[in-house]
């Protein structure tokens, strides 16, 4: 019996469904916000999951993002439930994930047809990695060479100089001045262009090369601010992310501070930023690295915050100085009282914990405005510049923005 989890904040909905699919033979579980759905399929793992897109504590797209995060729910397929039927929105699910949507009000035949396609690919899916399986021992050595060839062509690139570091300004919320910086690395393609950081820093983490990537970005990073520092720029910081392999290495402490060292950039100027899912793994060793990067005088950031698992407890027992608002909270925090009452509250627990707090994907005035009543410390988004490389970035500075 194929199992079905229904979040649906709205109860006369909620139980209808239940009602319909247990009646066609599914075994159903319902639950009646995002985040006592996301701990249903983290526990459950069920078959296919159906989620409202506007919910209370987490919205569809928070519960999406988060699943999609999961080692373990990953690739479970998501059918959305909406009573809107907007491209954009449309759009901005499909990019986190989505396998479906159904607008309400929608038939039995449409909802019992939409699971059962989803159960259909996704057996098909399983066979196709049963039949990959069954062929693995033929295929290794060509799946080892092609590591191989995708680590050297990551290198190949490193040595032509063909990565690049993009910043994206963190503005004062109250000032409207750039204070500090977020570092992104960009690859410059002879023939393809602007390669797309999704496209190849999963090939990076895979074959090892992106703490060799990612050193090159720090050390990169930090000759920059200093140049801007030197120059009399009022530049406070520059974030610089780390990425599970590089976080898990051996000594990364003392490897922090032999590059600044050998730059000569006060630890204060540097932030290391990362992401939840990294703090689930190891929590004891975790924390033991961070206390070291803290003790360097190096600041520590939490990234995404609100789409990972036990958020609140994290801020609690890591030793951070910085929460970023996950973007998924700030897109819709004109549309309704939801998201508006989630970010809320994260400022002031963030400002009761003595924590700053960042707030990422800032498009509109609308959400600018929003910051700036409920005393967001900085922001950053598209509304002020995206990601542009040094030259461009100095502009900004220069222009006073």
């Amino acid at each position: 019996m194929k199992k079905i989890l229904v979040i649906e904040d709205d109860r006369v909905i909620r139980e209808n469904i239940l009602k319909l699919l247990k009646a066609e033979g599914f075994d159903v579980t319902g639950a009646e916000n995002g985040a006592l759905g996301l701990n249903a399929a983290v526990s459950s793992l069920p078959d296919v999951i159906l989620c409202d897109v506007m919910m209370p504590e987490l919205d569809g797209y928070g519960v999406l993002d988060a699943l999609r995060s999961h080692p373990v729910t990953a690739t479970v397929p998501f059918v959305f439930l909406t009573g809107k039927a907007e491209r954009s929105e449309m759009r901005q699910g499909m990019e986190l994930g989505a396998d479906d949507y159904l607008t309400k009000p929608f038939t039995k035949a449409e909802l019992v047809g939409a699971i059962s396609s989803r159960l259909k690919k996704q057996a098909a899916f399983a066979e196709q990695q049963h039949n990959l399986r069954s062929q693995s021992s033929a295929l290794l050595p060509d799946v080892t060479d092609k590591l191989e060839q995708i680590e050297t062509s990551l290198r190949a690139a490193l040595e032509r100089e063909e990565f690049q570091v993009y910043y994206q300004p963190q503005v004062n919320v109250q000032t409207g001045k750039i204070m500090s910086a977020e570092a992104l690395v960009r690859w410059l393609h002879p023939e393809k262009g602007l390669i797309s950081p999704a496209e190849f820093i999963p090939d990076a983490e895979e074959t090892g090369f992106i703490i060799q990537l990612g050193e090159w970005v720090l050390q990169t990073a930090c000759r920059q601010i200093q140049v801007w520092q030197n120059a009399g720029f009022s530049l406070q910081q520059v974030a610089v992310n780390l990425s599970p392999r590089q976080f898990h290495q051996p000594e990364l402490s003392s490897r922090v501070a032999e590059i600044l060292a050998e730059i000569g950039l006060a630890p204060s100027s540097l932030e290391l930023e990362l992401t939840e899912s990294l703090m689930v793994e190891d929590a004891e060793s975790a924390i033991a690295t961070l206390q070291q990067l803290k003790d360097l005088g190096v600041s520590i950031s939490i990234d995404d915050f609100g789409t990972g698992y036990s958020s609140l407890s994290y801020l609690t027992q890591y030793p951070f100085d910085v929460l970023k608002i996950d973007r998924c909270f700030i897109s819709n925090i004109t549309d309704g009282c939801t998201n508006a009452a989630i970010v809320k509250a994260i400022i002031e627990m963030a400002h009761s914990l003595c924590l700053e707090v960042i707030a990422e994907g800032v498009e509109t005035e609308a959400e600018k405005d929003f910051l700036w009543r409920y005393e967001c410390d900085a922001m950053q988004g598209y509304l002020f510049s995206p990601p542009v490389p040094a030259a461009d970035f100095e502009k900004l500075l220069e222009a006073g923005k």
